[in-house]
């Protein structure tokens, strides 16, 4: 590896507004393979692109994502969703597991990571988006789990097959209000896709439309979480309880996440 001036790199990107200089300038020089190939990376970050664009990928739950420019990053706080998912299903092992709006498929990959330290099956995994890019980004980070992974609008682009089914549902729904986007971080407003970000006027639009056709494609006693914001609290119970389900909420102040876990009652009889 060449023997690249980290403190010079550091003071670059320093310079350029970047809060966790010295942290990008480590994963920066250790991508790259010659002066030219370092230069050109600084330039990307310098000119405002994400780290994780630059990169090619994202931490995420302790696994390294990959993502492409025009994928939403998956964020550190949407590991509570994870942790809440691994909590169902360690105590009821799913059968089918989808992950809906699944971006780069983050969530389901990490979902499937964490159950397969225990020796309970792995379910099987569905995933979709109705961005073409997120769709392929996800299918090549689901590939070695064998995640099948679909583009549409919503349920639209699950197989029937699998309606009725759904043991755990893992709805990343964009939540951020459409008044909002434009004080968004930059990183985030300009490189990121809108429909990964614009939940409409409260920021629950799609996260009402994901709650009202859940209840039909989950299986009995199954479970929707749906990432939310901590003043949506009382909006999302009203829309979880309306749709049949029982309302739970999970925070982790030290995430700054807040996830809306609705769970159907169960079968009276066997599935």
């Amino acid at each position: 590896m060449p023997d690249f001036d980290l403190e010079a790199v550091t003071r670059q990107l320093r310079d350029a507004g970047c809060v966790f200089a010295e942290d990008e300038a480590r994963l920066l020089v250790d991508a790259a393979g010659s002066p030219a190939e370092l230069a050109g990376l600084i330039a990307r970050r310098v000119a405002g692109t994400p780290l994780e664009y630059v990169l090619g990928w994202a931490e995420f739950n302790g696994l390294r994502v990959r993502v492409r420019p025009g994928v939403f990053v998956p964020r550190r706080r949407s590991a509570l969703l994870v942790a809440e998912a691994a909590a169902l299903a360690r105590g009821n092992p799913p059968h089918t597991v989808v992950d809906l709006c699944c971006g780069s498929g983050a969530l389901g990959l990490a979902l499937i990571d964490e159950l397969a330290t225990g020796s309970d099956p792995l379910p099987d995994l569905f995933a979709a988006d109705i961005d073409p890019v997120a769709v392929d980004c996800a299918r090549e980070n689901l590939a070695d789990i064998g995640g099948r992974v679909y583009q549409g609008d919503l349920f639209d682009a699950l197989p029937r097959e699998i309606r009725g089914q759904v043991d755990l549902l893992l709805a990343n729904t964009p939540y951020v209000p459409s008044e909002y986007i434009a004080r968004m971080p930059p990183e985030a407003r300009d490189h990121e896709p809108s429909t990964a970000l614009d939940g409409g006027p409260d920021g629950l639009d799609l996260a009402r439309r994901t709650a009202t056709a859940a209840p039909a494609w989950l299986a009995p006693g199954g479970s929707l979480l749906i990432e939310i914001g901590v003043d949506q609290i009382p909006s999302a119970t009203a829309v979880l309880t309306e749709c049949g389900f029982s309302v739970r909420i999970a925070d982790s102040p030290e995430l700054g996440a807040t996830v809306a876990v609705g769970t159907l009652p169960p079968a009276t009889s066997g599935r």
